[in-house]
């Protein structure tokens, strides 16, 4: 049995380019996309936190050290600038797998700069 996981994210980083007439997939700077473990060309899930939509598109890399997140082509739509966003890549893996797996989770700051990491989330009290 396969078990679809979240492999890594990109917590609450803030959209900085929404361009309609562009190709298409999401631009992220390419400091972010290493420390996430997200590879050029890989399918992505957008959860946009500013209005709830939720969108799939692929990752291309933007320049280092740019703090860029430029959500590209249709899915221009349902993003703008200055809207906080998850960006979450999923894997597919077997039950052997996932004794050792820990997903890699960053954390960055409004200007799209990283603040920490984990591997897993806190427990919320209730």
């Amino acid at each position: 049995m396969q078990y679809t996981m979240l492999k890594s994210k990109l917590h609450r980083a803030t959209v900085t380019h929404s361009e309609l007439e562009y190709e298409g997939s999401c631009a992220i700077d390419g400091v972010l996309m290493d420390a996430a473990d997200i590879r050029e060309y890989e399918q992505i899930q957008i959860y946009n936190i500013n209005n709830g939509e939720r969108f799939t598109t692929y990752a291309i890399r933007a320049e280092e050290g740019s703090g860029v997140i430029s959500v590209n082509g249709a899915a221009a739509h349902r993003a703008s600038p200055g809207d906080l966003v998850i960006i979450c890549t999923y894997a597919e893996l077997s039950q052997q797998e996932l004794v050792a797996f820990k997903p890699t989770l960053i954390y960055v700051n409004a200007d799209n700069r990283i603040t920490h990491r984990r591997s897993s989330i806190p427990v919320q009290a209730a």
